[in-house]
């Protein structure tokens, strides 16, 4: 689960991270207010959306006069935003965050992610700040260093001393970015964080650090024990269908192909779009409907699939082990029936309960096609697709 940059500073704030001071608006006529709360003479104006490159996209706009922020603030607020992330669609900024502004003596990089190879947290830290950092580490690696935390002693001096000769921080500042580092780590903890990228994290004309953007991502799985982060959820920000999905315990991600996938297991999912790939299609999602799936959940993931304008096929792959192959051809046909099936649909069954599933869409009055191997179901639905559905 993503949040916005302002709930990430007032987490950080919490844990004694230096931000910078704030207001939030999602209406004009407080603009002046929270501008003046914050004195100037110098404000940035920042779109809030969960979504990086703002800046490119016109999301965030440097003020040195009230005017100036009432205006930015106009022209950003309602603005559908589009960078890098948010696709060509862009995203509606539905909230603006007013922050003072900031001497910049320098711009750095400071990251903390669950690492999956090492089992660990690894920080990921370089002196080039305020970029893409995949560009960084393609152009000058060595200027990044990634740094796994052992999780049972946490940050070490060594590591502090690592990260002070890499950001360039001179002796007196050693003992701060001890503070903050220390301090990042027990957040990202405590609320159960998968990312936490702080970027440009600054070293302000004073020589202090401070956290001038903000981005944190949270563990789905482990939001059960943390409500306060839940009740961080923007549901404006997520697609419909996705949080549509996630009411039924659906694993499902919007893509941007348009073949429609059902499949029962990440792994099986992940290899059926692969090989939709493989044969010149392009999947339009991620849907794992999971390997105990009642007769509702079925229905519903295939209402959500074709629900969505962009898909001009389904492909169903299912294995039958607990889901059995029959549930899965009677939601089909119900759903199909219901919805008076306008595109391709492929089916391909194996396991428990596979001839009655057969059957069922034997008897089935819809245009169904079957296909007895994975190889095969993805050839057909790629074909048929761009025929145009004939």
């Amino acid at each position: 689960m993503n949040i916005h940059e302002y709930q990430a500073k007032e987490l950080l704030a919490a844990y004694n991270v230096p931000t910078l001071k704030n207001g939030v608006i999602q209406n004009l006529d407080d603009v002046e207010s929270v501008a003046n709360k914050l004195g100037g003479p110098v404000w940035v104006v920042k779109a809030q959306i969960h979504a990086g490159g703002r800046g490119q996209g016109g999301g965030v706009k440097l003020a040195r006069s009230l005017d100036e922020v009432k205006q930015h603030t106009k022209d950003i607020l309602g603005m559908t935003l589009v960078t890098h992330q948010t696709g060509p669609k862009g995203q509606k900024v539905q909230t603006v965050m007013i922050e003072q502004g900031c001497e910049i003596a320098r711009e750095l990089y400071f990251s903390m992610l669950v690492d999956r190879d090492r089992h660990c947290i690894t920080i990921i830290a370089s002196s080039e700040g305020g970029m893409d950092i995949e560009e960084v580490a393609e152009n000058t690696p060595d200027k990044v260093i990634k740094i796994p935390i052992d999780p049972i002693t946490g940050p070490k001096g060594f590591h502090i001393l690592k990260l002070t000769d890499t950001l360039g921080i001179s002796k007196d500042g050693h003992k701060e970015l001890k503070a903050f580092v220390c301090n990042c780590y027990q957040l990202f903890i405590d609320k159960d964080a998968s990312l936490l990228e702080i970027n440009p994290l600054v070293v302000n004309k004073a020589g202090n650090l401070v956290a001038l953007d903000a981005k944190m991502s949270f563990d789905d799985n482990a939001l059960y024990r943390q409500p306060e982060i839940l009740a961080l959820r923007d549901l404006a920000e997520e697609d419909p269908a996705e949080i549509k999905a996630s009411e039924f315990g659906l694993s499902y991600v919007k893509l941007d192909g348009n073949i429609g996938c059902m499949v029962n297991g990440a792994g099986l999912a992940m290899a059926t779009m692969d090989i939709i790939k493989y044969h010149g299609g392009s999947p339009a999602n991620f849907l794992d409907v999971g390997g105990g799936a009642t007769f509702e959940v079925v229905n519903e993931a295939f209402k959500i699939i074709l629900a969505d304008k962009d898909v001009k096929g389904v492909l169903v792959n299912i294995f039958g082990g607990i889901m059995k192959c029959d549930i899965i051809a009677e939601a089909i046909v119900a759903v199909g029936s219901q919805m008076d099936l306008t595109v391709p649909v492929v089916v391909r069954l194996e396991g428990t309960n596979v001839e009655q599933g057969k059957e069922i869409l034997k008897k089935s009055s819809l245009p169904l096609l079957t296909a007895d191997s994975l190889d095969d179901a993805a050839k057909k639905i790629v074909q048929t697709v761009q025929k145009g559905g004939q």
